[in-house]
């Protein structure tokens, strides 16, 4: 099992950073003490002082008491044909990367390089798939480590948003779609974490999936680093509105759907 991303406590901290709420702040507007604010950011398990700052920062307060009970865990999504999830080191952390293919003509595409693509080189021998495309979602380090390797391996163009290039990959504008035997590759901006993150959303195969990057995790997403506003309002207006079974490949923890998300998510879960 990968473990979330992001625990209560990370939650909490990307939700004060966003709304640019100090621990001051945050504990006069939910009126609770300082003092016990700043056990729960050490990990003591406080419900009562949770549930006040939920609303304050604009969480689910279900959702963050679960995550902080440590009661969700996205379902496992078995074997899904013509895909595979790899979870690969960078420094101190793990980063996904994704290989999909057309199990008909084995024309396939890779997302993002992750901090090693040998398994990934590994597959795409195994399996005698022809790599078509290297589709990033940014270009954050940790997401194109390997880019240079895997491109001279494959011998396959990469490809990056315009709002956010880099050397050795062709840059796009979102709403462009790739084709891959009967497997359609739907783009969109999602930017917030990043200037140009984009998502990819996939049709055609046995299951529909959407590659998202940093913009979302299980129960948690990305840091809304270039906008905040825009990454909440990204994740809700066009991932979140995706088919409840469409599996979300995350930039880093373990796969989920849109529907777990809709529920468990503290960032986007209000029941």
């Amino acid at each position: 099992m990968i473990p979330l991303e992001d625990n209560y406590i990370d939650v909490i901290g990307k939700a004060q950073r966003g709304l640019n709420i100090s621990d001051e702040e945050l504990a006069k507007r939910a009126a609770v003490p300082f003092e016990k604010l700043q056990k729960v950011k050490e990990g003591v398990l406080d419900e009562e002082v949770l549930a006040r700052i939920a609303p304050v920062l604009g969480l689910g307060k279900k959702a963050l008491l679960d995550l902080a009970k440590g009661l969700y865990y996205p379902k496992d999504q078995g074997v899904i044909p013509g895909f595979f999830h790899f979870n690969t080191r960078w420094e101190d952390m793990t980063v996904n990367n994704y290989l999909l293919w057309d199990t008909t003509t084995k024309e396939a595409a890779a997302f993002d390089t992750g901090g090693n693509c040998t398994e990934m080189l590994d597959a795409i021998k195994v399996h005698g798939l022809r790599v078509k495309f290297i589709l990033l979602t940014h270009t954050h380090a940790d997401h194109i480590a390997e880019l240079g390797r895997l491109k001279r391996a494959v011998e396959a163009p990469a490809y990056c948003c315009q709002l956010e290039t880099i050397p050795g990959a062709e840059p796009f504008s979102p709403g462009k779609t790739f084709q891959l035997g009967s497997l359609s590759i739907s783009s969109f901006l999602t930017n917030g974490h990043s200037p140009g993150g984009v998502s990819y959303y996939v049709t055609g195969g046995k299951r529909n999936l959407v590659i998202v990057g940093d913009s979302l995790f299980a129960g948690s997403m990305g840091g809304g680093n270039y906008s905040y506003t825009e990454a909440l309002k990204n994740n809700r207006e066009k991932i979140l509105t995706l088919p409840d079974d469409t599996i979300i490949c995350p930039g880093h923890g373990p796969l989920t759907t849109v529907g777990e998300e809709k529920v468990h998510n503290p960032f986007f879960a209000f029941n």
